[in-house]
């Protein structure tokens, strides 16, 4: 055993234990981060703002402080950024994390420096779990790349500012630094065609025993290695290759393609990290969901999705949390986080420990009818039509499609295959029955001759990729919306459509 592996074994063992016994301790934990987080917060200007030193309980904590979105957070990062000290946490942020909003923008996220160990220090958990869980630890010997933002960094009102995955890199271990990949001056190329490119060649020869990415980049990583290798599976390129870690979308539409690609089973490991924070990841290899971060400097708040649009709506904390049910996530923490509503949604798929997975985006639906279909459903769907037909998916994306005629109006899917299927009309069929299997009220619209069902655009070969080229979001963090509830982003992809 070499030395790297040698030495974490003990240590993955330390900290497993740790969050063994954390995982009981769940609720209390949870009550003792509110607490502290409104001591700190209470000498804030926010907290001053909204009468922290008079809240006793979770019900006077929702009384005071209304959930947010980022607009409605804008004023406060302005001043953050205007020079000003304690707005919502004490002293100024440490970092501001910079993110692309779809109502808002740029955004601006405050990291401090009682959060940054909660992105750090979860991502190491993560892999110090899988250490644990599956006995293998040599893969701490090997070359590992993390398919990330630049970690070049500007200066926003004098604060540090770069993308989430560019500021973590400022924080790998120096026992990792000698194996990590690509090198400091490939990382900090912004183009990502460029970049990718580089990475090819810095990695195509090396002993790469991990990759970490988001799915549709590191697909796209592979394709470029496969080209470049005449053909050859990444298994066969990296021999050594033992895992995979992922998170920033579901990973079960990309799963197929990317071990289709690598050639061989491996394993993965899942994350649902974000600008506002590192919140669950999977640290266990046989149990569904992801263990919900529960004391990291965050107290979480979950809405239940018919809640979410009210002017109030119902707020709850972990302790009255129900499994199946679909909750948006709401975020305080010790970044100066307050009710701040991340744009997620998730379930619980266990309460003892605390597991979630994570089901969409709020903004992600479709209910141009009256169907309520979310994320989580269209998934479902495509991928048991897939499985049943032995089809492989690049992406995909649904948008409703409203007739000028007399023609009822359908969903449109815009799929982009690597197999297609040998019947596209039977496929659409399958969809369609898995969909409204999942969603009584597109059933009902189907049934009541309201819809018709639905229909699919096949995409040429990189439409995706040069849709977000496009829109200036090709690699880093960015990822296609799996739904819409207007036609924006369709009416751009018509001219990627093959003839049919």
């Amino acid at each position: 055993m070499k030395i790297k592996s040698f030495l974490a074994r003990p240590f993955a063992s330390i900290i497993h234990n740790k969050l063994r016994k954390e995982m009981v301790n769940a609720v209390p934990d949870q009550q003792q981060w509110l607490q502290y987080l409104l001591k700190v917060g209470s000498a804030t200007v926010f907290g001053k703002e909204h009468y922290f030193k008079e809240i006793k309980t979770y019900e006077d904590f929702t009384q005071a402080v209304p959930i947010r979105d980022y607009e409605a957070f804008k004023p406060f990062i302005e001043r953050i950024k205007n020079g000003q000290q304690n707005v919502l946490w004490k002293g100024r942020p440490i970092y501001f994390a910079k993110t692309s909003g779809t109502t808002s923008g740029v955004k601006y996220i405050p990291i401090t420096n009682e959060s940054i160990p909660n992105h750090i220090n979860t991502a190491r958990n993560a892999l110090l779990c899988y250490m644990v869980e599956s006995g293998n630890p040599s893969f701490a010997n090997g070359k590992m790349i993390f398919l990330s933002g630049s970690p070049v960094l500007e200066r926003i009102g004098g604060i540090p500012t770069g993308r989430l995955s560019g500021i973590v890199n400022h924080f790998v271990p120096k026992y990792l630094r000698g194996n990590q990949l690509p090198s400091f001056e490939t990382n900090c190329i912004e183009d990502w065609e460029e970049k990718l490119g580089k990475i090819v060649e810095e990695t195509i020869t090396q002993d790469m025993s991990l990759i970490s990415g988001i799915p549709p980049w590191m697909q796209m990583y592979f394709d470029w290695l496969m080209e470049k290798s005449n053909g050859k599976k990444i298994k066969e390129l990296f021999p050594n290759l033992q895992v995979i870690v992922h998170g920033g979308v579901n990973f079960e539409p990309y799963k197929a393609k990317l071990f289709d690609s690598i050639g061989a089973p491996i394993d993965a490991i899942e994350t649902f990290p974000a600008s506002e924070g590192f919140f669950a990841f999977q640290d266990t290899l046989d149990k569904e969901g992801l263990l919900l971060n529960t004391n990291s400097g965050i107290f979480f708040e979950f809405i239940p999705m018919g809640e979410i649009f009210k002017e109030n709506p119902k707020r709850i904390s972990l302790e009255n949390v129900e499994i199946g049910e679909q909750y948006a996530l709401i975020v305080n923490s010790n970044a100066g986080l307050w009710g701040y509503n991340i744009g997620d949604t998730i379930k619980f798929v266990s309460k003892d420990p605390y597991r979630i997975v994570v089901t969409g985006r709020i903004k992600h639906y479709i209910s141009a009818f009256g169907e309520h279909v979310i994320s989580e459903e269209v998934d479902y769907a495509i991928l048991k039509a897939s499985e049943e037909m032995n089809v492989l998916l690049i992406e995909y994306t649904v948008a409703p499609k409203i007739q000028n005629s007399d023609e009822l109006p359908f969903h449109e899917w815009f799929i982009e295959f690597e197999k297609a299927p040998e019947n596209i009309d039977d496929f659409a069929s399958r969809i369609d029955n898995h969909l409204r299997q999942k969603n009584i009220y597109y059933n009902d619209l189907i049934a009541g001759n309201i819809l018709q069902p639905l229909k699919i655009r096949n995409m040429q070969r990189h439409a995706f990729q040069e849709y977000m080229k496009t829109q200036g979001k090709l690699g880093g963090q960015n990822k296609v919306p799996r739904l819409s509830n207007d036609r924006k982003i369709v009416d751009t992809l018509e001219i990627w459509v093959t003839i049919q």
